[in-house]
């Protein structure tokens, strides 16, 4: 089993799932696991034990026919396996998620199926919902009994929730809240002077 990580990978016994060491790994004839003592052979691609280049990068031309080529770029150096369907990759191809390499079309099959959940497509502005919810609302005056306190509700309660993923600062909840804020002390002066 092998497992990438930010330096390397993890290659493990397939008997008792200890790692195994880099020894076993580049060795050319089987070795007893350090742990089980089960007779191990690791046949890997060369790159296996080099260190990964950064994800989008160009990738590195093959040399000669014994290296593993990318499952997406024939012409290009695997420099690692994804994670999930274990396809060669390229450094142009690995993206790193989270802890994983994936390729694209694990990327994009996970997207599709929403199995990825640490990748994030969309987001929901909650500032600019809370500023429409208060600005909208002033063509038709009578329905922001309504959106007044529902803005400020909204406006405070996702103060800390993700924005965009541009960063934006904290103009529209306060801008929700002032108005919405404002919109109240209106009606409330509006009931007053009416009940009097």
């Amino acid at each position: 089993m092998i497992r990438p990580v930010r330096s390397g990978v993890i290659v493990a016994c397939p008997q008792c799932g200890a790692t195994l060491p880099n020894d076993v790994i580049t060795a050319t004839v089987p070795l007893p696991c350090r742990h089980c003592s089960a007779e191990v052979q690791v046949e890997a691609f060369p790159a296996l034990v080099k260190r990964w280049t950064p994800s989008g990068q160009p990738g590195e031309p093959l040399t000669n026919d014994s290296q593993a080529s990318c499952f997406y770029h024939p012409d290009k150096l695997a420099v690692v396996p994804c994670s999930n369907c274990g396809r060669f990759l390229c450094s142009l191809c690995d993206i790193e998620l989270a802890s994983e390499r994936l390729c694209p079309a694990c990327v994009e099959q996970g997207r599709q199926r929403g199995r990825l959940d640490r990748l994030v497509t969309q987001r929901t502005l909650h500032d600019q919902v809370a500023l429409s919810l208060a600005f909208i609302p002033l063509l038709f005056f009578w329905i922001t009994l309504v959106t007044a306190p529902t803005a400020i509700y909204l406006a405070v309660r996702n103060w800390n929730s993700p924005s965009s993923i541009l960063p934006r600062t904290k103009v529209r909840f306060v801008l929700a809240i002032l108005i919405g804020a404002l919109q109240i002390l209106g009606w409330t002066a509006f009931l007053a002077h009416s009940l009097t």
